[in-house]
């Protein structure tokens, strides 16, 4: 199985033809008539967004936050100038959600558990729409937010240049693209990013729970103990683990984004809410727990972070995992994984980080990462 980016999304509801040009109304209303955003369906009355240094920033590209792919045609077909005509003469007609909408909807609705909660906090979701486009598309872009009620204020259309500049002056936390090499640029650069796919079916996901699932190594850890196992094999990194067992591994480039996912939870545990939290994390490994898993475990209780639960597969498929877990984004280094959860059902992103990136993805394998 071969995936590309965002192209294996089969079976979806149809694009709806037109699209109201309502508007995103006053975002500076008072703060008695914003309690939460879902009381607000069907109003021009939204939230006024936080500031940017205060927020959670998760940038989203236009390519998988909405469908582009017949507008992707235009362009690569027919070039620029007959793209942009295309999209302002269907500037009326919204995109249909593409793999990252589920997830964006579960953040707006933790925000508004957290605006009930905290009404005066700007420690808050902030989604910024990043988008390669002209701003020509723009108009399309805003009428497709509004027709799908969507709370996004922030857009960096950037005209054909890289956006990477912009997502660290944005403060971003992070970064989901179709695009691989801006994933990669995003990562050297220090920010948390991720390249997304979408199963051709995708599974129910909760529309009150946000759930985040995680890869260990390379994602939230280094890539070190996966160099031993590369370099030496599965015996030597079983004896690596043990003689480490008390040594902190260092830390991947989404430690970052679960820190702040867990500051989020810390908010509600604070009002009672632990067993009913919107927010719920998991560790989906291919480690074993007694072997290897002791030190990623230490590794986060070290760190401060809690994991709501930790999945120690011993070199299991992970696929039939998160189909039961259903999380809104499952993240990993390896694309044999991805393919694994997206066969099953589950919106899976690639983290292109790590030794795993040099070597093929063989489904044969049965490695302990």
């Amino acid at each position: 199985m071969s995936l590309d980016p965002v192209q294996v999304m089969k079976g979806q509801d149809p694009m709806p033809s037109t699209c109201p040009a309502t508007s995103n109304g006053d975002i500076k209303a008072s703060r008695e008539d914003n309690k939460d955003t879902h009381e607000n369906v069907g109003s021009t009355t939204k939230p006024k967004p936080p500031k940017p240094e205060n927020a959670v920033t998760i940038a989203v590209s236009s390519r998988v936050l909405f469908r582009t792919e017949k507008e992707q045609k235009v362009f690569e077909q027919k070039g620029i100038e007959e793209y942009l005509r295309y999209q302002v003469e269907h500037e009326n007609e919204p995109f249909a959600p593409g793999p990252a909408f589920p997830f964006v909807k579960a953040l707006e609705a933790v925000n508004g558990r957290l605006r009930e909660l905290y009404p005066e906090s700007e420690e808050l979701f902030d989604i910024v729409l990043v988008t390669y486009n002209h701003a020509h598309v723009g108009i399309r872009l805003i009428n497709t937010i509004n027709y799908h009620n969507l709370f996004i204020e922030r857009f960096c259309m950037t005209g054909g240049t890289s956006p990477i500049g912009y997502l660290k002056a944005w403060h971003t936390n992070l970064y989901l693209s179709a695009d691989a090499e801006k994933v990669q640029e995003a990562l050297a650069e220090g920010i948390a990013a991720a390249t997304m796919f979408m199963p051709e079916k995708q599974i129910k996901v909760s529309e009150t729970q946000l759930r985040v699932a995680f890869d260990g190594d390379a994602v939230l850890f280094s890539d070190e103990s996966e160099r031993i196992f590369k370099a030496h094999g599965l015996d030597k990194f079983f004896e690596h683990e043990r003689e480490n067992e008390n040594t902190l591994l260092d830390h991947g480039p989404l430690k970052g984004f679960l820190e702040v996912l867990g500051q989020l939870q810390k908010k509600f545990y604070a009002k009672g809410h632990r067993l009913d939290c919107p927010i719920r994390t998991y560790l989906v490994t291919a480690r074993s727990a007694a072997s290897s898993g002791i030190r990623a475990l230490k590794t986060l209780r070290a760190w401060g972070l809690e994991m709501d639960e930790a999945l120690f597969l011993a070199g299991a498929p992970k696929g039939p995992m998160l189909e039961k877990i259903r999380p809104h984004i499952y993240f990993d280094d390896q694309m044999f994984h991805v393919e694994g959860a997206v066969e099953m059902g589950a919106i899976a992103a690639h983290v292109p980080y790590g030794i795993a990136q040099k070597y093929p993805h063989k489904k044969s394998s049965n490695t302990d990462k």
